[in-house]
């Protein structure tokens, strides 16, 4: 039998004598559509391990338990075996490790392969009824660390960690060029060309783009550097470097050289959270993958 999904919370004194309603609503932010899904779509609402409703009245030291609905993929996603590294997992989401030339979901170019396709695979062998929730998402080419969530609650609470900012997410980058300052701010900001569906460019109408960045080492003809992103617009750190006369080495979509790497050097390396079911906060960690630390040795030595 496949289990359910289970989130619990103890009642503080700072909810005793609300609804069950407003702990839930106000206190843990669980949204109308998951009350609602969880209502109608199979999933169960317990006090202190008896099912109730909504309309119950909580008190100091009570045992909150949802039971959420299981959930399918789409008919039209197909679960295959694709490569990618699980570097953590619990009840509610996974922090993995993208390889480059892995597509985050499947589009009109890339239906199959991708780490959607491959999480569902996953899943089906762990015998989870869950589908792909993609927290952040990551260009085919870029490598590294991404989260997904396992079912519809965590990705609400994720999800909404990231419009506000509340997700730090830092890259490194090798850049041609070599930039004098040791750190600084990229405001620019960042809208489609009008004559491609995939390039973007700096343009005064587009979207605020914030990129932080601090370099780490300089090398024959080439910068690398530390990014933390402030906002998260589509290629927007290799827009903002392309802009700068700075491109990442392997971008040629953006004016950078195929000149010892395939791809454009870019690895999501650290990301933090604040687990939405602990409140405790986490951050994971991956080193460069080969094909960068091979630039690297090229560039020292060049």
């Amino acid at each position: 039998m496949i289990r359910k999904a289970k989130v619990e919370w103890t009642v503080d004194e700072q909810w005793d004598g609300e609804l069950l309603r407003t702990f839930l609503r106000e206190g843990k932010h669980v949204s109308k559509r998951s009350l609602a899904a969880i209502k109608f779509k199979g999933g169960t609402i317990l006090l202190n391990g008896e099912e109730v409703t909504v309309r119950e009245t909580v008190h100091v030291n009570d045992q909150v338990t949802l039971e959420l609905p299981h959930e399918y993929p789409s008919p039209s996603m197909i679960a295959e075996p694709v490569p990618f590294d699980v570097i953590y997992e619990n009840d509610h989401y996974l922090v993995v490790n993208k390889p480059a030339g892995v597509p985050t979901i499947p589009s009109r170019d890339h239906p199959q392969g991708t780490l959607a396709n491959g999480l569902l695979n996953y899943f089906q062998r762990q015998k989870m009824a869950a589908t792909f929730h993609a927290v952040n998402r990551l260009d085919k080419d870029t490598s590294g660390l991404l989260i997904v969530a396992k079912h519809q609650l965590a990705h609400d609470q994720l999800s909404k960690q990231q419009r506000q900012g509340n997700i730090k997410r830092t890259y490194m980058a090798i850049v041609q060029g070599e930039i004098e300052q040791q750190e600084g701010t990229i405001t620019a900001p960042i809208a489609r060309k009008e004559e491609s569906l995939i390039t973007r460019e700096v343009r005064e109408d587009g979207q605020l783009a914030i990129t932080h960045f601090k370099v780490i080492d300089r090398l024959n003809q080439g910068t690398i550097v530390q990014v933390q992103l402030e906002t998260g617009r589509t290629h927007q750190i290799r827009v903002h470097f392309s802009y700068l006369g700075y491109p990442l080495f392997g971008d040629d979509l953006y004016g950078g050289e195929r000149k010892g790497i395939e791809r454009q050097a870019l690895h999501s390396t650290e990301l933090t959270i604040h687990c939405p079911f602990t409140e405790v906060e986490q951050t994971f960690t991956e080193g460069l993958p080969p094909d960068m630390k091979e630039l690297i040795r090229h560039l020292k030595k060049a």
